[in-house]
C-alpha cells in the first residue's frame, strides 16, 4: 500500500512540475476540457430522451468505418517489414491533404453556414466557429503536452514518459491522432445530415488505410511481432467510434453547439496535421513527394465532397 501511495505521489509531483513548466498548455487543457464537459452535459438530455437515436447509429457506423479502414491498412504489415521512406511520406502526405480538405469543406464551411443561419449574422456565425476552432486547438495542445507518448522520429515526450514502455508510448501517440478524427465523424452526423457526414467519413476512412499501415510498421520497428503489431494498430482504430460518440454529444444539444462542435473538430484535426503529420513527412528529405501527396489528397477530398455532399 505504501509503495502504491509513494508511486502515486511521485506521479502527481511529476504532473505538477510539468504543469508549471507548460502553464499555457495546462490552462488551455483545463479551459477546453471544461467547455467539452459543458457541451456534453447540455446534450445529455437529448440522448437520454431518445431524440438522438438515429444520429448515434450514423455516428457509430461512421466510427466503425474508420476502425475497419485502420485495421485493413495494418494487415500488409504481416508480410512487410517496411516500405520505402519516400513512399511512406507520400502516403502520409496524401492523408494529411485529405484531413485538411475534410476540415475545410466538411466541417468549417457547414459550420459557417449553420452559425450564420442560427445567429442571423455571418460575422457572429464565423465567430462561434472560430471559438470552436480555438477550443479544439487548446484541447489538442493540452493533450499533446500532458499525454506521455512517442513518435517514430522525435522520441518520447509528456510527463512521466519514462514510466511507460515504448510500445505504450506509441499507442498513446496513435490515440492522439484518432480521437479528433472520430470526433469529427460524430459532429458531422450530429444533425443526421448525410451531406456533411458522408464525405467526411469517406475521407477519414480512406486516409486511415495508409495511416494504419504506417502505425503497424512503426510498432514492428518498436519490437512487436508482426501479428501483435497488426492487432495493436487495428485496435487503435477503436478510438474513432469512441470519438464519434463524443462528437455527437458535443454538437447535439443547443443549436449553437453544432457550429461550435464543427469548429472544434476542425481545429483539432488541423492541429494534428500541422503539428504531427506534416513535420513527420518532411523529416527525411522527401518534402516534394510529400507535398505532391498532400495536394493530391486535398484535390481528391474536394472532389468527393462535391460529389457526395
Amino acid at each position: 500500500m505504501e509503495i502504491a501511495q509513494t508511486s502515486q505521489t511521485g506521479w502527481l509531483d511529476t504532473l505538477r512540475a510539468h504543469a508549471r513548466e507548460h502553464a499555457f498548455a495546462a490552462w488551455g487543457l483545463g479551459l477546453s476540457a471544461l467547455a467539452v464537459v459543458l457541451l456534453l452535459a447540455q446534450s445529455l438530455v437529448q440522448v437520454i430522451a431518445g431524440e438522438a437515436t438515429a444520429v448515434l447509429r450514423y455516428a457509430l457506423a461512421g466510427g466503425a468505418a474508420g476502425f475497419i479502414a485502420t485495421a485493413l491498412g495494418a494487415v500488409p504489415a504481416l508480410f512487410l517489414r517496411g516500405i520505402p521512406q519516400r513512399v511512406e511520406d507520400s502516403m502520409l502526405g496524401m492523408a494529411a491533404g485529405m484531413m485538411l480538405a475534410a476540415s475545410a469543406f466538411s466541417l468549417l464551411l457547414p459550420g459557417l453556414e449553420a452559425g450564420a443561419g442560427i445567429l442571423g449574422s455571418k460575422p457572429f456565425g464565423a465567430g462561434v466557429v472560430v471559438l470552436g476552432m480555438a477550443l479544439g486547438v487548446l484541447l489538442m495542445l493540452g493533450l499533446d503536452a500532458f499525454t506521455p507518448h512517442e513518435h517514430d522520429k522525435t522520441g518520447p515526450c509528456g510527463p512521466g514518459y519514462e514510466r511507460c514502455g515504448r510500445v505504450w508510448l506509441f499507442v498513446f501517440a496513435i490515440a492522439l491522432h484518432n480521437l479528433p478524427e472520430g470526433m469529427a465523424i460524430g459532429v458531422g452526423f450530429s444533425h443526421a445530415d448525410m451531406g456533411v457526414g458522408l464525405p467526411l467519413v469517406t475521407a477519414i476512412a480512406l486516409q486511415d488505410i495508409p495511416e494504419g499501415l504506417a502505425v503497424a510498421l512503426a510498432l514492428r520497428g518498436a519490437g512487436l511481432t508482426p501479428t501483435t503489431a497488426v492487432l495493436v494498430a487495428g485496435a487503435s482504430g477503436l478510438l474513432e467510434p469512441v470519438g464519434a460518440l463524443l462528437g455527437v454529444g458535443l454538437a447535439s444539444g443547443l443549436a449553437v453547439a453544432y457550429p461550435v462542435g464543427l469548429g472544434l473538430a476542425a481545429g483539432a484535426m488541423i492541429f494534428v496535421v500541422s503539428h504531427e503529420v506534416i513535420p513527420e513527412t518532411h523529416r527525411n528529405g522527401h518534402q516534394t513527394p510529400a507535398t505532391i501527396g498532400l495536394m493530391a489528397g486535398f484535390a481528391l477530398m474536394m472532389a468527393l465532397d462535391t460529389t457526395l455532399g
